[in-house]
């Protein structure tokens, strides 16, 4: 079993950067793909970014191009998210989640994700 821990979260102005942690136990991240969703009140939790342990390679959703970055340390166990020039629409709570999806197709689903954590709030006002 693999238990996944976020903090970061908090209450912040548009324009203004946060970043998310998210730490692992249990199981080393290095065989799995590292994800990031959110859900906003009312709305299906979506896809933010993920991330393959093994090479780095990364993927973003439209929405958050250019403004995130999705980040690992192995040495840590962790995987993070910069997130800069912070929305208004941003504001959901955050989830890490890791799984075996075995493309790009496959990363945005939700049921490719064995292991999810409890969420971070994050709150961004105009």
């Amino acid at each position: 079993q693999m238990q996944l821990v976020e903090s970061g979260g908090g209450l912040v102005q548009a324009g203004d950067s946060l970043r998310l942690s998210c730490a692992a136990s249990g199981r080393t991240l290095s065989s799995y793909v590292a994800s990031w969703f959110r859900q906003a009140p009312g709305k299906e939790r979506e896809f933010v970014a993920y991330i393959r342990w093994s090479g780095g390679g990364s993927y973003y959703a439209e929405s958050v191009k250019g403004r995130f970055t999705i980040s690992r340390d192995s040495a840590k166990n962790t995987v993070y998210l910069q997130m800069n020039r912070l929305k208004p629409e941003d504001t959901a709570v955050y989830y890490c989640a890791a799984g075996l999806p075995l493309t790009t197709a496959q990363s945005l689903n939700l049921s490719r994700y064995d292991y999810w954590g409890q969420g971070t709030q994050v709150t961004v006002f105009s």
